[in-house]
């Protein structure tokens, strides 16, 4: 591969620490032809796109993922401090977290399980995919030439079955477990930023909570809430010369699914500036603070905020946050961020072949899957400086205008750049009477660069 555009070598050489030498002009290369590779991202497919199917050391870029020694938790450190550094405006920086399933088999992928398939699944019937379960930690930032917030996966962790960890002969850790060591490491990337982490119901877990309240300083998460939670009022002040062991919580107040149905809740019309299609939404809400209790576990504090539509569109929600002081609508506006975790998941699998690498070995798997995730926000950093300043029009045609720019012109313009690039190097070392059809020429380079 020929010298590299500016934006997109500095992108890829900040990884360069992380590597000797030799294995970083390998991985340098891996990642040029998962960029520029359609269809499946195995390392044939991208020595092939690369043109290095007839290089007889092939096997030395199977080893970056099998055998070399490198971090891939130190990578999705430099990687979240390169997106703070471009999209963390000041203010609190928005997170989310949530898994997914890659379908994947095989009798030597040990940490292979049986799991809900959310693709496939709907309200009314829950299918089940074998496959390995990711924990993916994005990045909710605005993109200001997309005009909209985007999802920048930057650390994902496998989280395996409990079967394999039974065959490991370790203790299992559950979806609640993995966030809070997730989470745990965030905060010490990130030591002095204030941090909001969205989740979905599986991740309303108390211990969960209580892990988020106690880091130093502490990180607010929003979950969703299940309408039948156990809430209680503070526990009333102790009267002076009462015996016994104070009380630690009040009454039990009315499971937020009474209230729902109860004439006499009090609820007060919001407008959402930015609802999940990106226009202004009224919704009528009530919020209050309570403690959650199960047996068994501390209490923990929290604000919950429920939410109903006026039309009648969804079913009522309710949410919780561990910072008592939010307010509410800045909860439900923070919480419709996750949705964007949804829309990357889909992108990767469109246009970066997730879900179509066939690498059996454990460090593989375990490295190459948060790299396309990861790709996402590489491709991204490369493309912003050029979509900031760019006004050209987009892959449009006369029956399709594009408006805004989305993740696939994002890479056609780093697969244009990185095509232009390797044609200017074989353009100085053509011969003068060597001529190009520069139409027909485009038309491939424009069809390639789109391809999925």
């Amino acid at each position: 591969m020929h010298a590299l555009p500016d934006d997109i070598a500095t992108v890829i050489g900040m990884f360069a620490p992380l590597f000797t030498q030799p294995t970083f002009a390998h991985a340098e290369l891996l990642l040029i032809g998962a960029i520029l590779a359609p269809g499946r991202r195995t390392v044939a497919a991208v020595l092939r796109i690369l043109g290095l199917a007839d290089e007889p050391q092939f096997q030395k870029y199977h080893r970056v993922l099998n055998r070399a020694v490198w971090s891939s938790r130190r990578a999705a450190g430099l990687l979240l401090q390169a997106l703070v550094a471009v999209f963390g405006a000041e203010g609190p920086l928005v997170f989310g977290i949530d898994e997914t399933l890659e379908r994947r088999r095989g009798a030597k992928i040990a940490a292979r399980g049986v799991y809900r398939d959310p693709v496939r699944s709907s309200q009314g019937c829950v299918a089940r995919s074998t496959g390995l379960r990711w924990i993916s930690l994005m990045l909710l930032a605005p993109i200001p030439w997309a005009q909209r917030v985007w999802a920048l996966p930057f650390f994902t962790v496998l989280a395996p079955s409990d079967r394999y960890h039974a065959l490991k002969g370790v203790p299992h850790r559950t979806l609640a477990d993995w966030a809070q060591l997730m989470i745990s490491q965030l905060r010490h990337w990130l030591p002095g930023r204030c941090l909001v982490v969205v989740a979905d119901g599986s991740y309303a877990v108390l211990a969960l909570l209580r892990h988020c309240a106690q880091l130093t300083p502490a990180v607010t998460l929003i979950a969703r809430l299940r309408l039948d939670a156990r809430l209680y009022a503070s526990a009333p002040e102790r009267t002076p010369g009462t015996k016994g062991r104070p009380r630690k919580k009040g009454p039990r107040l009315p499971t937020l699914e009474s209230r729902v149905h109860s004439p006499h809740t009090p609820w007060h019309r919001v407008l959402i500036p930015c609802w999940y299609d990106h226009k202004p939404r009224i919704v009528e809400m009530v919020s209050e603070c309570a403690l959650w209790y199960q047996a068994g576990h501390p209490l923990s504090p929290l604000r919950w905020v429920l939410i109903r539509d006026p039309q009648g569109v969804f079913l009522p929600q309710a949410l919780l946050c561990t910072d008592l002081s939010v307010d509410p609508v800045q909860i439900i506006s923070w919480f419709i961020r996750r949705w964007q975790l949804e829309t990357t998941f889909q992108a990767v699998r469109t246009h970066l072949g997730v879900e179509t690498q066939r690498q059996w070995s454990e460090p593989a798997i375990l490295r190459t899957t948060p790299a396309l995730l990861a790709l996402f926000s590489l491709v991204t950093l490369m493309a912003h400086p050029h979509l900031l300043s760019s006004h050209q029009p987009l892959g449009h045609a006369s029956w399709y205008h594009k408006p805004i720019p989305t993740f696939a012109d994002a890479i056609a313009w780093v697969r244009r750049q990185l095509w232009r690039a390797e044609d200017s190097a074989i353009s100085s070392s053509r011969s003068p009477r060597t001529k190009t059809i520069p139409p027909l020429y485009d038309r491939l380079v424009e069809a390639l660069c789109y391809a999925a």
